[in-house]
């Protein structure tokens, strides 16, 4: 009897207890099930941005602003619209740069010892250097705190008046503040990021951010090593002028410091660290952009008569080490903007520091070619952006390395490459689509049929105000000789997707491209979780320059910001997740420029240039900030 007892009670405790487990277990699940469809219900739908009004009058002209909204629509079928804001955070003049306890200017440079560099071009009136040109951004969260690393492209006036060569470039590292209610930043310090370890930073156009949290820089117009072998050219002006500003001493100077990829690195104590690497390849690197297996990378070009490059490192988020290859376009269509095929042509194998021996052993040009003045057996005849000419060139024995990583566009030209791009610009990347986006600013000059010349790949129909084309990415493919390419994401085919349109004559705001379509695509970047491409100009053809919304599933084309007259619009980067707050960082460059050569009869020219100078000033200074008002990381709040 004692015994049953003891089972009955037994059995009654273990039943309570499975009961109590029971009605736990799917408290939990209630709870998760809530969790997971509040989570779900509160995830974006779909998102839309209103087109705003290009601007009309002379107040809005010279200001950048937004009057843009975005509607969002959430799965649990809430729709919630709000206006799109423009906040500066800072001018390139503003003196917001901890310099060794001087505040300096946001935009000016240092040298190697971190002195600002000085203009002397005024007598008696010396004062530092100032770039009007911010450009790159890139967010990056680090122990705990938040940086903006941006570009300071250029500064190509003097005081006087006079034009530069050579000035050196920057980049600033600013420290901001996030409030927590608003998302609003606000700088809390800034300073210079220090190049001297790689010989300076040569003309830093646009950049990436790389999913392990550092900065992809660029090195844009490299010097030509060919004619800085001639003491009276404007190369050996530049590279000479750079290394007398840069260490104090023209005997420096060397075209072959210049033209590559410096990465960016911040610790946790918000110091910073630079490496260039040399085994991505030597060109007019406007923009490297890793591809989502973060190995393979695809570049914008610039200039004219420049060419697609692509690089596979050997090992993923390490870009010390890889393998260069050049394309070869097949053209498809001349309709539409353009088509073609991509193959691709292995240029070579290097590690950073293999080619930076190289480059340290006072490698010259002339140690690499051999060059005829005129067709010659054994020579091969090309034309690129190096040099704008035709040229006749032979590799000596044992400079194939050195041809394929300090001269890749000569040498990829040399073996069968496309050197026929014209403004090859920034590169957006859509994750989920397995596609890319790259601008070509300008589709004209070398992109055209060119009877004569010596390749012809590319035979479009002019169209100045360019098209931004979309890449297909694709798996198992293998280089003209063969041989497989390793990575998941080689670009096979491109077509233009966005095209610009000429206009005959000007309109009465000055504009020779069709005011409600891109005109001149640079910036671009790619939103995935708003499934959104977003593009800034860099235009002479519209007066006032914007900042376009780009709906990939719908193909709305939507205007949401514009620029001051004659900027251009710079430092694209859409930031989705900052602490729960989502931005699109945005940059004005050289405002003012060019503002006379406008046919302008909408408004009084006079008072719009009397306007621009007492607002921010003409090519004087440059701004740096985000477009507000999008859609939190934390959704629905």
């Amino acid at each position: 009897m004692k015994k049953t007892v003891t089972i009955g009670l037994s059995m009654a405790i273990l039943a309570t207890s499975a009961m109590t487990g029971f009605a736990q277990n799917q408290n939990d699940i209630k709870s998760s099930n809530k969790h997971y469809l509040n989570q779900e219900s509160n995830q974006i739908k779909s998102v839309e941005f209103s087109s705003m009004k290009a601007p009309s009058t002379i107040e809005d002209m010279v200001k950048t602003y937004s009057e843009s909204t975005i509607k969002v629509t959430y799965k649990n079928g809430k729709v919630k619209e709000t206006p799109l804001d423009y906040q500066s955070l800072f001018l390139s003049k503003d003196k917001i740069v901890d310099n060794n306890g001087e505040m300096i200017p946001a935009g000016t440079p240092i040298d190697a010892k971190g002195n600002p560099i000085v203009d002397n071009s005024v007598p008696d009136q010396p004062s530092y250097f100032v770039s009007d040109a911010p450009d790159s951004n890139s967010m990056i969260k680090i122990g705990g705190k938040m940086y903006i690393i941006s570009h300071y492209e250029y500064d190509s006036v003097d005081n006087a008046g006079n034009s530069i060569s050579g000035l050196p470039a920057s980049m600033t590292l600013t420290q901001v503040d996030q409030n927590k209610k608003t998302g609003e930043l606000t700088v809390n310090h800034a300073k210079k990021i220090d190049f001297e370890n790689v010989n300076g930073l040569w003309t830093p156009c646009n950049g990436s951010t790389t999913d392990w949290g550092t900065h992809l820089g660029s090195e844009e117009y490299e010097p030509d090593a060919r004619s800085f072998e001639n003491p009276n050219s404007s190369s050996y002006k530049a590279v000479t002028n750079f290394a007398n500003y840069y260490f104090g001493d023209k005997s420096k100077a060397n075209p072959y410091f210049y033209g590559w990829t410096p990465e960016i690195s911040i610790d946790n104590q918000g110091e910073t660290s630079v490496v260039k690497h040399y085994s991505t390849g030597r060109f007019s690197h406007e923009v490297m952009q890793l591809l989502p297996d973060n190995k393979t990378a695809i570049f914008g070009d610039d200039g004219g008569n420049t060419m697609m490059f692509m690089y596979v490192a050997d090992k993923a988020k390490d870009l010390s080490a890889g393998t260069l290859y050049a394309a070869k376009f097949d053209q498809t269509s001349a309709e539409n903007g353009g088509a073609g095929d991509l193959e691709w042509i292995k240029l070579g194998h290097a590690t950073d520091d293999e080619v930076k021996a190289i480059i340290d052993k006072g490698t010259k040009f002339s140690d690499i070619f051999e060059t005829a003045d005129s067709p010659t057996e054994g020579f091969t005849a090309i034309k690129t952006q190096a040099s704008k000419n035709v040229e006749y060139l032979k590799i000596k024995p044992g400079m194939e390395k050195a041809a394929a990583f300090m001269e890749s566009r000569r040498y990829g030209a040399m073996l069968g490459a496309t050197s026929e791009f014209n403004k090859m610009e920034g590169i957006a990347v859509n994750k989920k689509d397995n596609k890319a986006y790259i601008a070509m600013s300008y589709q004209n000059g070398s992109m055209l049929k060119e009877p004569g010349s010596v390749k012809d790949d590319i035979q479009l129909p002019e169209r100045k105000s360019g098209a931004t084309w979309q890449i297909d990415l694709d798996e198992n493919k293998k280089d003209t000789n063969g041989s497989g390419i390793d990575s998941e994401f080689v670009p096979a085919k491109m077509n233009a997707m966005i095209i610009g349109e000429d206009l005959k004559s000007p309109d009465a705001y000055g504009n020779t491209a069709a005011q409600d379509k891109v005109a001149n695509p640079d910036n671009l970047d790619f939103s995935d979780d708003l499934n959104t491409l977003f593009i800034g100009e860099d235009s002479s053809m519209h007066t006032n320059n914007f900042v376009w919304a780009y709906d990939i599933q719908t193909q709305k084309l939507s205007r949401i910001l514009s620029v001051p007259v004659g900027a251009e619009a710079t430092g694209l980067r859409a930031v989705d997740n900052a602490k729960n707050s989502r931005y699109i960082l945005s940059n004005f460059q050289h405002p003012g420029e060019d503002l006379e050569e406008k046919d302008i009869t909408a408004v009084d020219k006079g008072k719009l240039e009397e306007a621009m100078k007492e607002a921010i000033g003409i090519q004087e200074t440059g701004g740096v900030g985000y477009i507000s008002g999008l859609p939190s990381k934390n959704y629905g709040k």
